[in-house]
């Protein structure tokens, strides 16, 4: 059969698969209760949030689920221009020394009135002051709630950072730093500095109830948690006196899906209004179908291949070069990315603005990569574990098939690999832990700012953060992101990065492998759904006909 032909041979195949799955589904699904065709949005989500609260984990699962559903924060990204907004905050000065940031609050925001707490007061100083010091500060009586793990405040330094947080009156706050720092107020407008209810954590302390505050979550979004069923679904009904807008759709379900063929057999039925993470492979077929819209744009992110910089024989650079000379990136795109995805040079994608286009890379070197093991001591037969992600991410949507193409470059110079994978959960917990020898993994910017990519991915705070999977620590490095961050001029910061990207290229802690597309794939009725580059899902102006 001809190439072309065969292949939509193949995507007919799965459309009409696909459909019969879907068909088979609806008769299971119970959506009588808590939407309707007019009124409800379902989204097929691809996992179980680890929480309700994105202070405690950098996952987007988590992320989606809570950031900008149940939250608001003190700044927001315009997610078409990418600009810093106001949000809670009003406005904000900056003293002439870059250490002291002021911030006029918004007046009359309301919390969430919900079945298991009801607000006294609106939102004020004392629940900017709470939410930070939270993360911030040890001995806050809410530090060690839900185990204490702040990972994206960790592994950026904010919490060293900030020196004070001080209430000036009950709409006004002053936090100082410790030193300038250029990407401070995009940290602010990250999906995880979200703002909570002092009150409610208050209320929580009185009746010995405090691990309550991130799964029974009370904040000022578009959105009120209803319900929460592991494996099932999310119910959200919508927060009547929202401060931005009454845009919001009545009620909200995240109809957690975690197999990528059977989220799209339910866009296809019209059992879910979007769906996420589709599938490369599936893309023409979305394209293909009137009733679908596919939204995509270059994502700020990376896929990558982390070497455990903590174990032998990873703690050689040698060695770390020698494993990446073994893999044909190219290859490897267009069998995992299907032409979706660019060959990444460095952390940093072409769009952001501190990209460098002359960095040297690893290229594809078979038989120098055989050498250099030989040299390094590592034998023919020299067994390692690669793990790969059980989940789909824009910056790698197949872990294992990712996985099992560089198995078979591996074994060519020698190298026998043994594949792991867990629940996405224990998955990341083990990684914590540092029991990998190397991981497939990436990430995805929470701002525009290179330094979200620098600093959470390599840097040595970020090894206890957990965002460092390389557990690669290079004073060196550190020195040099921290260097950056004390400029506002652009030209003075891309110097200190290429001296960075110049170490990373000599030490090779992780090899990129890809900048990818982000897609979003919806039905035509659903309006107002856009992609949000710098991070979570965002549900609060989307309207259905």
């Amino acid at each position: 059969m001809h190439f072309k032909n065969a292949n939509r041979f193949l995507r007919s195949t799965f459309a009409a698969f696909s459909a019969v799955i879907a068909l088979s589904l609806s008769g299971c699904f119970d959506k009588t209760t808590e939407t309707s065709p007019v009124t409800g949005v379902i989204y097929c989500s691809e996992g179980n949030p680890t929480s309700f609260n994105p202070q405690l984990d950098t996952s987007s699962t988590t992320s989606d689920a809570s950031s900008h559903q149940i939250y608001d924060r003190l700044l927001n990204f315009d997610p078409q221009s990418g600009k810093i907004v106001p949000a809670l905050a009003s406005s904000w000065l900056i003293s002439q020394d870059g250490l002291t940031y002021t911030f006029q609050l918004r007046r009359g925001v309301k919390f969430h009135d919900t079945k298991y707490f009801s607000p006294s007061r609106t939102f004020n100083a004392n629940d900017v002051i709470f939410s930070i010091e939270r993360w911030r500060v040890p001995t806050h009586p809410y530090h060690y709630v839900s185990g204490g793990n702040y990972p994206y405040f960790t592994s950026i330094g904010l919490i060293d950072l900030i020196s004070k947080v001080k209430r000036i009156n009950g709409y006004r706050v002053e936090i100082t730093l410790s030193r300038p720092d250029s990407s401070f107020l995009a940290n602010l407008a990250t999906d995880f500095a979200v703002i909570l209810s002092a009150e409610y954590a208050q209320k929580l302390t009185q009746s010995k109830q405090k691990e309550r505050i991130d799964n029974y979550p009370i904040g000022t979004g578009p959105f009120k948690f209803v319900e929460y069923k592991k494996d099932h679904y999310i119910r959200y009904k919508k927060h009547q006196d929202y401060w931005q807008h009454k845009n919001a759709p009545e009620k909200l379900i995240f109809d957690i899906t975690t197999t990528s063929s059977l989220r799209l057999a339910k866009l296809m039925t019209g059992e879910c209004d979007a769906i996420a993470f589709p599938a490369h492979s599936e893309l023409d077929t979305i394209r293909e179908r009137k009733d679908l819209t596919l939204d995509g744009r270059p994502g700020l992110n990376v896929g990558f291949w982390a070497f455990n910089t903590s174990k032998y024989p990873f703690n050689n650079p040698k060695v770390r070069r020698a494993l990446a000379m073994a893999i044909d990136k190219n290859t490897i795109l267009d069998a995992v990315y299907y032409g979706s995805a660019v060959s990444a040079k460095s952390l940093l994608p072409e769009s952001s603005w501190a990209f460098q286009s002359d960095i040297s890379e690893t290229n594809y070197n078979p038989v120098l990569s055989r050498k250099l093991l030989r040299e390094s001591g590592i034998d023919e037969g020299f067994t390692m574990n690669i793990w790969a992600m059980p989940v789909e991410r824009a910056y790698n949507p197949n872990a294992r098939k990712m996985a099992e193409l560089m198995q078979n470059y591996l074994i060519q110079v020698g190298i026998q690999v043994n594949i792991i994978s867990y629940e996405w959960t224990t998955f990341r917990e083990k990684l914590k832990e540092g029991q990998h020898d190397s991981v497939l993994i990436g990430w995805s910017a929470d701002n525009g700012d290179p330094d979200n990519f620098y600093r959470p991915l390599l840097s040595c705070s970020a090894i206890e953060s957990g965002t460092n999977r390389a557990m690669w620590c290079s004073d060196e490095y550190d020195s040099l992101i921290y260097q950056a961050l004390q400029y506002s001029e652009i030209e003075q910061r891309i110097e200190y990065y290429k001296l960075a990207n110049k170490l990373l290229a000599e030490q090779i802690p992780l090899l990129p492998l890809a900048h990818a597309y982000r897609y979003r794939a919806h039905r035509q009725e659903l309006n107002g759904l856009v992609i949000n580059p710098f991070g979570a899902i965002r549900f609060g102006d989307v309207d259905k006909q």
